[in-house]
């Protein structure tokens, strides 16, 4: 407390004393009318009385005073105490202040210095830098003059030497990884394993021709051929093309899709054996067949899954199967290609302790893709994969369906063995059929195409265009040369050509050292 509270003390005790003062007065008026004897002795114990108060008024009153003055000194001496107390922290704030202050000044003048000296470095460094540039396009210059060519081209040259030398290089490795895991032991064990599931295997044994041209010679009296209009109705319903040969004695049916060419063939005979004309009544007969069609594709993939006892897939999986019976290869039908390298497949999975269910799954499956190839772009076994996996069935089975024409890595051992079971039923006699004019001109184009290489003498192709024997110059070629050819050779039989199978490029270079002897 300061001096404020002293002096509100000091009034307090005043004005009691005064109230008290007031009401003395009042008693000794009231006594004046008493009797005199009497009224004095009053007046006189009250005025004993009113000094006995007011000392006692003046006591307490200074007693309060000195206790107001104590607490306010006490106060007085803790807050000047504390602000002894902020003064010496301002104080020691102030010196640490001025040392940043000094500190931070020290730091500016080091940092203006070393701003300097890397703005001279560099100027140094571009001053070097113009310098090695200029050493360099002399250089250049000096070894395009001796070289008497452009850089550019010798680095071409280089790196084109370098990557020869890089593709021959790897060939000669894919060659001997090739050959040692050709080697004698596994061929003998897979040619046994082969020779054991066909042996085992009894199936169809002859082409297909399915038919594209319907003859109209031999209609009976009062049988017309179909009107145009009715060959619109039919295309509109299957998608296909109806056209009328020369002389309205045939009808081509054209098409990708061999549903909708089965569903016009059926549909056209229907029409000429009931008499059906007109495009309301051709459509009508047209969905009816569609119907039937659809049932009967999908009974035929449920007849696949249960010949080869293995679980039923997602129904668009069996539809795909199913749809295969109208789809065909060199004459072979792809329905009973596909069920009889599923046993194929499960054979060899058995022989070699694999799981046999699997082998006949993806065996089974390997060929869906055929059934969307008019729909979608891409190879066949990649369409059938990316189906696979999005309906649902197992990765092994999908990487075996894109792997068996080696679109896809083979992941794991049933891709080799559906890719050996595709080949095993498209190759064996009498499974596949070839115009021998078509065959020749396949074996024409496969000699073609490896005669376009430089380096080669001759080429000639044998086992039926299964492979290709190569003959290059020996001073023109040397050893990895040979077998970055045939590597070229191959990917651009593969790239050019559609072939069932596989064609094998043997390259020979003959060194041969003569002399005459006199």
């Amino acid at each position: 407390m300061g001096e404020p509270a002293v002096w509100i003390a000091v009034l307090v005790g005043l004005a009691a004393g005064a109230g008290f003062g007031a009401w003395a007065g009042r008693r000794l008026r009231r006594l004046v009318t008493e009797p005199d004897g009497e009224a004095r002795r009053i007046r006189s114990d009250a005025e004993i009385e009113r000094q006995a108060l007011l000392r006692e008024s003046d006591i307490q009153t200074r007693e309060q005073a000195l206790a107001t003055r104590a607490e306010a000194e006490a106060d007085l001496r803790a807050r000047e105490a504390e602000l002894a107390e902020g003064e010496t922290a301002l104080a020691a704030q102030a010196v640490r202040i001025d040392e940043e202050a000094r500190l931070a000044g020290e730091a500016r003048d080091g940092l203006a210095e070393r701003e300097a000296l890397v703005a001279e470095r560099e100027q140094d460094a571009r001053a070097l830098a113009a310098e090695v540039n200029s050493i360099e396009r002399d250089r250049q210059a000096e070894l395009e003059r001796v070289a008497a060519r452009p850089a550019s081209e010798v680095q071409r040259a280089l790196v084109e030497g370098e990557v020869e030398d890089a593709r021959a290089a790897a060939a000669q490795i894919l060659r001997q990884t090739a050959e040692s895991a050709m080697a004698g032991t596994q061929i003998r064990a897979a040619k046994r394993i082969m020779g054991i599931a066909v042996g085992r295997f009894s199936g169809h044994d002859l082409a297909e021709r399915p038919q594209f041209v319907i003859a109209l010679s031999d209609l009976r009296p009062g049988q017309v051929p179909p009107a145009d209009a009715d060959l619109r109705a039919i295309e509109a319903v299957t998608g296909v093309q109806l056209s009328m040969l020369e002389g309205q004695l045939a009808l081509r049916i054209e098409g990708l899709d061999g549903v909708g060419r089965e569903i016009a063939r059926r549909c056209v005979n229907r029409m000429l054996k009931r008499s059906i004309s007109g495009p309301a009544a051709v459509t009508r007969l047209a969905r009816g067949i569609v119907v039937d069609v659809e049932r009967e594709t999908l009974d035929l993939g449920r007849r696949a899954f249960s010949l080869l006892a293995i679980d039923r897939a997602h129904p668009d999986i069996v539809k795909l199967v199913g749809r295969l019976n109208f789809r065909s290869s060199y004459a072979q039908n792809q329905w009973k290609h596909s069920v009889e390298a599923g046993f194929l497949c499960g054979m060899m999975a058995a022989e070699l302790g694999l799981d046999i269910a699997i082998a006949r799954r993806a065996a089974l499956l390997h060929d869906i893709g055929k059934a969307l190839t008019h729909e979608l772009d891409g190879s066949h076994a990649s369409i059938g994969a990316e189906h696979a996996r999005r309906l649902g069935e197992p990765e092994v089975v999908a990487n075996a369906i894109g792997a068996h024409h080696a679109d896809e890595p083979f992941n794991s051992p049933y891709a080799y063995l559906v890719a050996a079971a595709d080949a095993m039923s498209g190759g064996r006699p009498g499974a596949r059929r070839q115009a021998e004019d078509n065959h020749m001109a396949k074996l024409e184009e496969i000699e073609r195409i490896s005669r376009a290489f430089p380096g080669v003498d001759e080429a000639f192709a044998v086992q039926g265009g299964r492979e290709v024997r190569v003959y290059v110059d020996e001073n023109r070629v040397d050893d990895r040369g040979a077998a970055s050819l045939s590597s070229q050779i191959a990917e651009s039989i593969s790239r050019e050509m559609t072939f069932p199978g596989q064609i094998k490029v043997t390259v020979i270079r003959e060194f041969r050292a003569e002399e005459i002897a006199s």
